[in-house]
């Protein structure tokens, strides 16, 4: 049995302990410019076509065990934007991996693993 396309796309819900600062951090350091909703316990926030959202957590045990995946273009052209901001993981720095992607990391300030990547050609 063929089974028919039902899947679109997903979108990361990741945990924050301060939906307010975390909503600055991401326009402020990783350039999101568009907010969906935003109150004291929830945020829908989006970059380029990434959306995110966020939900108001009181231990960082979550975000510090949460992370996501997002396919870019101009990977190298992110990754210089990005490190002026100095959040690149020091474990994430720009590289080739085995697998055939070009990928680094940033963590936000809650410890949420967000890994950024773009297939080799």
């Amino acid at each position: 049995m063929k089974r028919q396309k039902h899947l679109i796309r997903g979108i990361p819900v990741l945990a924050s302990l301060n939906i307010d600062r975390t909503v600055k951090f991401y326009q402020e350091k990783l350039g999101f410019n568009r907010i969906g909703y935003q109150d004291e316990n929830y945020a829908v926030i989006a970059r380029d076509e990434f959306i995110v959202h966020f939900w108001k957590c009181d231990n960082k045990i979550h975000p510090e065990n949460t992370s996501c995946y997002v396919d870019v273009t101009d990977i190298d052209g992110l990754y210089s934007e990005l490190k002026q901001f100095d959040v690149i993981h020091p474990n994430g720095k720009l590289e080739d991996k085995p697998y055939g992607m070009r990928e680094f990391a940033i963590l936000d300030l809650d410890g949420n693993l967000i890994k950024f990547g773009q297939d080799i050609e």
